[in-house]
């Protein structure tokens, strides 16, 4: 190993971070804007982009589950589907054996407005995306995927136990 492959490796992970770090500015910058289009809060917004896209996947959400995506309490996260259902931009709906649990659903236009409003960046990355070559989007995509585990065993390692 070249002896300045250590420093060259930290500066390079520095510099990654700080790519990652301005793309989750721009994308939390994305959600408020999609936020004000709706004319929703940006919590709010953020919900909604969570359960559309479980649903949309085939893995709908419970009240609970969303509440931890979004970094929520139980009572704050009640109150916000509240306001969502209200709206008609969700549906809770009891879907399991165990009637106790509650299924998240998006409205029928929600999926249509958040098409309306991300469809041309989606475009847009796509063309930025093809000026590389797969190999290299996939190793990126396997590199972003362990650093999130990396992060995440560090998190639950340094969370105090309740």
């Amino acid at each position: 190993m070249d002896e300045s492959e250590p420093g060259q490796l930290s500066a390079q992970r520095e510099r990654l971070i700080e790519g990652l770090q301005s793309y989750g500015s721009l994308y939390i910058e994305l959600g408020r804007l999609f936020a004000d289009w709706l004319g929703l809060h940006s919590t709010d917004a953020a919900a909604l982009l969570q359960i559309a896209a479980a649903d949309e996947r085939g893995t709908p959400l419970s009240p609970a589950r969303l509440g931890e995506r979004i970094q929520l309490t139980p009572s704050a996260t009640t109150a916000l589907l509240n306001r969502l259902e209200a709206a008609g931009h969700i549906t809770r709906s009891r879907e399991h054996t165990d009637r106790r649990l509650v299924t998240l659903r998006s409205g029928p236009h929600v999926q249509e407005r958040a098409d309306e409003f991300f469809r041309p960046l989606g475009g847009q990355l796509d063309t930025a995306m093809a000026a590389y070559p797969s190999e290299m989007l996939a190793g990126f995509e396997a590199l972003i995927t362990d650093m999130c585990t990396t992060m995440d065993a560090h998190i639950v390692e340094r969370t105090p136990s309740t």
